[in-house]
């Protein structure tokens, strides 16, 4: 087996043999995906080594990684940055220890703090693990009743209560909109936004498994997603919402309306991302019909002398969302993402 860097000017052909590994791995997730190098390296500025191993001429592992230098996190090797999950995706017993052993010393090369796998499921009992945070993933139906059925019956009866408004949900062409009301609602939780080229950029890298999707109210778009679709999966990943006047319906509306539509794409199974247990939005998840499933994030300390707090709950994450909520809009979106960086 050999390893090799899948490069930012890497041919077309090996770009392909890396999509396809990754199509066809069972281990591998939208964030394995080969652009998010080019995200990585063009809108954070980060240094990105994706890592393959082949044997001849056939891909059997892959693992994205980028170093994120933060000063909330430390200087790091992550697979992945701003993504919810990495780590290595591969069948192949040995091409996982060929990677994993590549990663770690990558991270004393480059002499980071840590090296950083964001894995769906525990992989290395030797490494430290935190479990602060749980994804949500569910089967969906094709059928828009049974979608609805599924969800619990106060939910369910604010998803009705978004049909008897006529709330109308859609996709949309305008990465501005979708980031303007994204942009809002971060802002009222206290949470630094990402910048409006990064909208921009995720389309050009993805195409038409980068979707804008819309909920309006007599014709003013009132809340919006970032969709990104997987093989049968699709995962609303940025929301948003203007926040104004009675809208207490309008998430749950909009998220089951995405089901429908992604339904009819041929999706059939919903992510709902990632939320720190004890938070509000793993209680939403949870109110929606979602179990959580716990994230096994693991650690290898290189320099560091013990794994980053990445607990948004602890004290100084609190500090944090305080201060930020008390900026004025404009001030937040100009320091957004600067400070948005220190924390993917």
């Amino acid at each position: 087996m050999d390893l090799h860097a899948l490069e930012l000017d890497a041919d077309a052909a090996t770009v392909e043999r890396w999509e396809r590994f990754v199509a066809s791995c069972p281990d591998a997730t939208f964030f394995h995906r080969a652009a998010w190098r080019r995200i990585l390296a063009g809108t954070f500025g980060q240094r990105p080594y994706f890592l393959y191993v082949e044997e001849r001429g056939e891909i059997l592992g892959v693992l994205p990684l980028a170093r994120q230098k933060s000063l909330v996190l430390g200087d790091a090797l992550v697979s992945t940055p701003f993504c919810v999950y990495g780590g290595v995706a591969t069948r192949s017993e040995p091409a996982r220890t060929m990677l994993e052993e590549a990663a770690v010393e990558l991270g004393k090369k480059l002499r980071v703090d840590h090296v950083e796998f964001r894995n769906l499921r525990p992989r290395r009992d030797d490494w430290v693990r935190h479990a602060s945070h749980a994804t949500f993933r569910k089967a969906i139906a094709p059928d828009a009743d049974q979608n609805l059925l599924a969800i619990p019956r106060k939910q369910r009866a604010e998803v009705r209560r978004g049909i008897e408004r006529k709330l109308v949900a859609a996709p949309g062409a305008s990465a501005d909109a979708c980031w303007d009301l994204y942009a809002a609602s971060v802002h009222r939780l206290g949470t630094p936004v990402y910048a409006r080229r990064y909208f921009h950029d995720l389309k050009v890298a993805f195409g038409e498994d980068c979707e804008f999707w819309f909920v309006h109210r007599d014709g003013a778009a009132v809340a919006s997603l970032v969709n990104f679709y997987f093989r049968d999966e699709v995962l609303p990943y940025y929301a948003g919402s203007s926040g104004g006047g009675r809208d207490g319906e309008v998430h749950p509306f909009m998220y089951w309306a995405l089901m429908n539509h992604a339904a009819a794409r041929g999706a059939r199974l919903f992510d709902f991302g990632r939320s720190p247990a004890g938070s509000g939005g793993y209680a939403s998840k949870k109110n929606f019909g979602f179990e959580p499933q716990p994230l096994a994030y693991e650690y290898h300390l290189v320099r560091g002398k013990h794994a980053p707090d990445a607990d948004p709950k602890s004290p100084k994450y609190a500090l944090v969302v305080n201060t930020w909520r008390r900026l004025p809009r404009w001030l937040a979106n100009r320091l957004g993402p600067w400070a948005a960086r220190q924390i993917g």
